[in-house]
């Protein structure tokens, strides 16, 4: 009895305390949280305000004055002058083909770096770390004219092969990711007789799939709002995705705000619905990437 009274103990907090403690905490979160969403209100106004209504106005309307027009976002979709439903078809094919290229050809080089042995496998490996340091503005003219010189300018291949080389950090994940993995499922798997291909088709990518979720999302994400590469390798306005549609048409005079507005609104809703998606995998596959050397 006496060693229990006087014993050190851990000190036990009111209720009252910790909900006063949980209140400031929810209470600067929100307040944070509001000058994200903050602009991403001004922009739900402005979408809804009618055509003759003043979309910059100070101090702000948050409210429409007479009423909300929610055809506006049809209006965004189906205009014919400003096909955004166009654009983003435009941006769904480059995301589909990079997401699909990016899984396969990163997984594929990465497997033989994480499971084979091989002469020279660590100094490929230090190369291809390497090619990490270099800046993309280096890379930018060069990676042009060969693309040029290719034929490919005007087209959607500089936009969508590279994708299928394999990309340096994402290498490196997926290796880390599948060093984890025990060789002895690789082993158990010759003993029955499978090679290379199956070990790797039927094995190591069902138990890659958090790292290769990583993959897919950074890579539907950079494509989504790839703006300067379309930019410089499209000529043809009706094949531009939707980022550069979206900042061409706020480049020109007589930019009509709530259809714009209503556009980017709509344009943000896929990663949204991705991120959400895929949350658990994503931080899954970040946090459970070994480090081994």
């Amino acid at each position: 009895m006496a060693g229990s009274l006087f014993s050190p103990g851990r000190r036990r907090v009111p209720p009252t305390a910790r909900l006063l403690h949980a209140a400031v905490v929810y209470g600067l979160l929100v307040v944070l949280s509001a000058f994200i969403l903050l602009p991403i209100a001004w922009m739900l106004t402005a979408a809804l305000k009618p055509d003759t209504a003043p979309v910059f106005t100070i101090p702000v309307e948050w409210l429409p004055t007479e009423h909300f027009r929610w055809q506006t976002f049809t209006d965004a979709l189906f205009d014919p002058d400003k096909p955004y439903l166009q654009h983003t078809m435009n941006t769904m094919i480059l995301v589909t083909v990079n997401v699909f290229g990016a899984v396969l050809s990163n997984s594929l080089i990465a497997y033989p770096f994480a499971r084979l042995r091989f002469r020279g496998r660590n100094v490929l490996f230090a190369i291809l770390l390497g090619t990490l340091l270099l800046p993309g503005p280096v890379l930018l003219i060069p990676q042009f004219l060969l693309f040029y010189n290719f034929g490919w300018y005007g087209t959607y291949l500089p936009l969508t092969v590279p994708s299928f080389v394999g990309n340096a950090f994402f290498i490196f994940l997926l290796r880390q990711y599948m060093r984890t993995i025990p060789k002895e499922l690789d082993e158990a798997a010759r003993i029955d007789g499978a090679g290379h291909w199956a070990i790797y088709r039927r094995i190591i990518l069902p138990l890659t799939a958090p790292a290769l979720t990583v993959v897919a999302v950074f890579t539907f994400l950079g494509t989504w709002n790839d703006f300067f590469g379309p930019l410089i390798y499209l000529d043809e306005t009706k094949e531009f995705p939707l980022a550069v549609a979206l900042a061409t048409n706020y480049s020109r005079v007589g930019t009509e705000w709530n259809l714009l507005m209503a556009a980017n609104l709509m344009a943000m809703l896929p990663p949204l619905v991705v991120y959400f998606l895929a949350q658990k995998r994503l931080i899954g596959g970040i946090a459970s990437v070994g480090l081994k050397g």
